[in-house]
Parts: structure tokens; C-alpha cells; sequence
């Protein structure tokens, strides 16, 4: 026999890599559909071999790995980053300034603050749906 697993659980696998934080959270993800492996929809029990491709949505995110060394227990960190090969896009930029955004510390808004806000998202809330073609009725 030999000294290292051949195959393990779908659940267990991403779950003792690291890429969820809990199995129930991995069992879930499984069941929810929101991971493939090797571009198929798989169920928590499906074995994972290494050579394999594992897409995990979860969190937002989309994590796809190529599956190094086959796990069923969950180890360190270190241990587990060698587990894998992370093909995974960039993460997408996120916004920096937000509509209102206030210094911290800066209280609750004044009523000219919150008038000022309002006019200003009634304003971008008219260029949106003006950038969409009218529904003018045809008079004729």
C-alpha cells in the first residue's frame, strides 16, 4: 500500500487546503453547486485525485486550483499552500470612494449634508436611466 491517499473527499479536500474556512462551509458549497471539478458541477462525496482541476466559488469569489498532493486532514498553512497550484484570477479593484463617503470621526451629516447627497444620487439616479433610450409615445 502506498504511504499517501490516492483520492479524498471533494468536501474534505478544499476544506483541509484551506480554500473555506469550515466543512459544513465546503459541504454547502458542494451542494449549492459552486464547485466543479475538472469543469463539472460535483457532489460533496466525489473523489479528488491529484492532477485535478477544483473551481471553488465561495465568499464572492471564484479560487481555481490544480490539485498537487491529495489531504483528508486539515494541516498548517504552509503545509496545505504545497497541496495546490492557484490559477485564480486577480481579485477585481474595489471601489475607492464611495458616493458620501465621510471622514471617520466627522459625526452624523448636517441637514445641508444630507440634502446635498440627496441631490447629488437623485442626479447620478437620472443619468442612468436617461443613458437608456426614452419610451416616447409616437404621436401620429
Amino acid at each position: 500500500m502506498a504511504s499517501q491517499e490516492l483520492t479524498a473527499r471533494v468536501d474534505s479536500w478544499i476544506w483541509s487546503v484551506r480554500l473555506v474556512t469550515t466543512r459544513s462551509q465546503a459541504t454547502a458549497a458542494c451542494r449549492a453547486g459552486h464547485v466543479h471539478l475538472n469543469g463539472d458541477r460535483v457532489k460533496p462525496a466525489h473523489a479528488v485525485r491529484a492532477g485535478d482541476t477544483v473551481r471553488v466559488r465561495h465568499g464572492g469569489h471564484e479560487r481555481i486550483v490544480v490539485v498537487t498532493r491529495v489531504l483528508s486532514k486539515r494541516t498548517s498553512a504552509a503545509v496545505a499552500g504545497e497541496c495546490f497550484i492557484d490559477h485564480s484570477p486577480p481579485p477585481a479593484p474595489r471601489d475607492v470612494a464611495a458616493v458620501g463617503a465621510r471622514d471617520r470621526g466627522a459625526g452624523r451629516p448636517t441637514k445641508r449634508d444630507r440634502r446635498a447627497l440627496e441631490r447629488l444620487r437623485d442626479h447620478e439616479k437620472r443619468q442612468r436611466t436617461s443613458s437608456s433610450p426614452p419610451d416616447t409615445p409616437s404621436h401620429g
